[in-house]
């Protein structure tokens, strides 16, 4: 059987309306290739399943049978998958016309290519800073006492967060999955995202792996997507911030801790933890109940 081009996959959870979004800009913005849409849904209690079998039949719609989290959940997908391609994109996004077919003829184009994402804006049309590097311990120690907003755009910090042209297409370390196409020899090859993650860093700690064995991941400004941020995981803020802090933790000790002496090792650990309380005690106190507030975070919605 011949396999179709591109298998969207969306985790969903609790993001009815702006799935329904979503799912309207796949259908009326992708043209010119064999693609199906996965929905993985993770327990939503707010009837999505209901609203995709009534309005997009054609969705394949998957329910988890218990709560799988975000990277548990994409991999339900990719295992699901027909295509040539499986592109992993959030509920929380309006793909923009013609952003799939970009992704696909540049995979096609470009067989060096591992994975690829395109340009994320924001709904007034600025862009999303969405490229990270693995800048080393020391400006992770940096970025986690939260240098880059006390010291605005200091070289130390720069170096995770990757100050590039977003205009022009290049070779990138990191790429969220907001939007992120994988060849399926990616998959294959080298494993589903690791579910020791859960919700945060499973990206990351993905496109660390592909960088170890010299895969190339892409940054494809000519595809756009708007990305409205967060929606899931701002909605139990408090707990999300402490997930997001133990998958740092767990980052960390997987792929950074083994090259430091017991003390860096230490103060790293430590860092990350006051972090996690200033977090805590940040979003407790402020108006800004993003999850997500660094460089590049989607803007928060605020109610009229």
């Amino acid at each position: 059987m011949k396999r179709c081009d591109l298998s969207i996959i969306i985790a969903s959870y609790n993001t009815k309306q702006l799935l329904e979004m979503c799912l309207q800009s796949i259908y009326q913005n992708t043209q010119g290739i064999l693609f199906e849409v996965i929905v993985v849904d993770d327990g939503s209690k707010d009837e999505s399943p209901g609203m995709v079998r009534k309005l997009f039949p054609k969705v394949r719609l998957i329910c988890n049978e218990r709560n799988l989290k975000y990277v548990g959940t994409n991999n339900v997908g990719l295992r699901a998958a027909s295509g040539r391609y499986g592109l992993l994109l959030n509920s929380d996004v309006e793909v923009k016309p013609g952003a799939f077919v970009t992704l696909v003829r540049f995979m096609d184009a470009h067989p060096d290519a591992a994975a690829a994402g395109p340009k994320l804006i924001n709904p007034d049309g600025s862009i999303q800073q969405c490229i990270r590097s693995f800048a080393g311990v020391f400006p992770m120690i940096c970025q986690t006492l939260n240098l880059h907003k006390l010291w605005p755009n200091n070289l130390v910090t720069n170096r995770y967060y990757s100050d590039i042209d977003y205009d022009r297409i290049q070779v990138v370390p990191h790429i969220g999955t907001t939007a992120f196409i994988i060849r399926r020899q990616t998959w294959e090859t080298f494993g589903l995202l690791d579910e020791r993650f859960e919700q945060f860093f499973g990206d990351f700690s993905y496109c660390y792996i592909l960088g170890q064995h010299n895969q190339k991941i892409y940054y494809v400004p000519e595809a756009v997507v708007v990305h409205y941020g967060s929606q899931s995981i701002n909605q139990n803020g408090i707990k999300q911030i402490r997930a997001l802090h133990k998958a740092l933790r767990v980052f960390f000790d997987i792929y950074y801790a083994p090259r430091y002496l017991r003390p860096i090792r230490w103060v790293v650990r430590i860092g990350i933890r006051m972090r996690e309380i200033f977090k805590v005690l940040e979003f407790r106190l402020s108006r800004d109940k993003r999850v997500i507030t660094g460089p590049g975070a989607p803007f928060l919605k605020r109610s009229s």
